[in-house]
């Protein structure tokens, strides 16, 4: 199906800033404070979500350009103006990377414990590039694999792209023997998170090294292998024309053939993805090589924080025979304030939407939370013992033992997350404290 007609990729950056934003009339000091954000958070775009998915016209409202174009409300007002000045005086390297680093060091880079309490050991040395959070699931970030088509604003993974190896997670190229001993030890494993970055960044040779190691003789205790990637519609031309693009659905066929259940984690944060004819066939190809696409996102203020987009996000899915998977929770990483949905607001939104679409659809749970202890998922806003209370549960966590079971904080119409609540009764403590 390869087509030599198929767009050559060509990415955006940082330094494109100034006439990508000529489209949209941006005067001068817009573009320069939209470079302080990118000096601190990491942009990049390409062709594909410039021509296709933003509405120029209308670009200060447009979903999809305030999900990949950095906006000056993302840093506080007194870094904002540090940035810009320093950029606006022609300052050396030196003193603007101090600030950046500054900056950076208070935007909680790596949240819910995952460099320190997610670290996996192998003969008592740690394993790079692998995250064993949950008992069942193992997250793996190839080393080729850890950058994007484009980059999201609100990305919980920014840290990944800002160029500081320190605060990177990536495989080193000599652990692929360590990685295998691991798994093979740990056969209550059944779970492979391949994650990033995006792993569909990745050429077919790196992407099959990366995959084939889970389909070894001894792992057979694996039995399903996740893809996280957000390429479906931000460069959905990697399932259909690219140039090894039928070489990745054979790849896709032969995990399949291998006994082995595979999902590409669809990340779909507007349904304006969605409307490209490309998107459509990229998802039949897909599913013609015997995977599944789950559908998740982030509930994310001036991007989809409206029940109506969410039912038509679901709707639209579930008709290109994609299944809508969770709601999540914005993380408390990057410019999280600028981008929060308080979490009563955050339930609201979710219980309106699910209530407008059909039972096919209400397969999507949330809104979830992917905090230090677990996923928590807010269940609603109710009474007890004549307190008014929120009601939650671990849809997943590092104690199984929480899992599903109830509990109870106060009600508080500005809690954003986990730590944000109190426990409603002493016995729910256990619930918010477990780390």
């Amino acid at each position: 199906m390869t087509d030599i007609s198929t767009p050559r990729f060509r990415a955006y950056t940082a330094r494109d800033l100034d006439t990508l934003l000529d489209r949209c009339g941006a005067d001068d000091e817009t573009k320069l404070q939209t470079r302080a954000v990118a000096a601190i958070l990491p942009f990049k775009t390409n062709q594909f979500v410039v021509d296709e998915l933003i509405d120029w016209d209308a670009a200060a409202e447009d979903p999809v350009f305030r999900l990949v174009f950095p906006q000056p409300d993302m840093l506080a007002p007194d870094e904002l103006k540090t940035v810009t000045e320093l950029l606006r005086g022609g300052a050396r390297p030196a003193e603007l990377n101090r600030v950046v680093r500054e900056i950076r060091a208070g935007m909680n880079a790596h949240p819910a414990g995952q460099t320190d309490l997610n670290v996996a050991y192998w003969q008592g040395k740690p394993l790079s590039g692998v995250q064993h959070k949950y008992r069942e699931t193992l997250l793996f970030f190839p080393r080729q694999g850890q950058t994007c088509h484009a980059y999201c604003t609100y990305c919980f993974r920014w840290a990944q792209f800002v160029g500081d190896p320190q605060l990177k997670i990536a495989a080193a190229p000599d652990e692929d023997d360590a990685l295998r001993g691991y798994l093979r030890e740990h056969t209550e494993i059944t779970d492979i998170l391949v994650t990033g970055g995006d792993p569909m960044i990745m050429g077919i040779g790196p992407l099959r090294r990366a995959l084939e190691p889970f389909l070894d003789p001894g792992l057979e205790h694996i039995r399903t292998i996740r893809i996280g990637t957000k390429a479906l519609t931000y460069w959905p031309y990697r399932f259909t024309t690219d140039r090894d693009a039928d070489d990745l659905m054979r790849l896709f066929e032969e995990i399949r053939a291998a006994g082995k259940h595979l999902a590409l984690m669809a990340h779909v944060t507007h349904p304006r993805e969605l409307y490209p004819d490309v998107v459509r066939q990229a998802v039949q190809r897909v599913r013609a090589a015997g995977a599944v696409i789950r559908t998740q996102a982030p509930l994310i203020r001036t991007i989809n924080d409206d029940a109506a987009v969410w039912r038509e996000l679901w709707t639209r899915q579930l008709a290109l025979d994609a299944v809508p998977y969770y709601l999540f929770v914005e993380r408390d990483t990057g410019p999280r304030d600028y981008f929060g949905v308080p979490l009563v607001r955050a339930w609201e939104i979710y219980r309106d939407a699910l209530s407008r679409v059909t039972g096919l659809a209400r397969t999507v749970r949330g809104p979830s939370m992917s905090a230090t202890p677990g996923k928590v998922v807010v269940d609603g806003v109710t009474e007890v013992a004549g307190r008014r209370a929120l009601a939650l549960r671990y849809l997943q966590a590092r104690d199984p033992e929480l899992v599903g079971r109830p509990f109870f904080a106060e009600y508080d119409p500005r809690a954003a997350w986990l730590t944000d609540l109190k426990p409603l009764f002493p016995t729910d403590a256990p619930f918010l404290e477990a780390r």
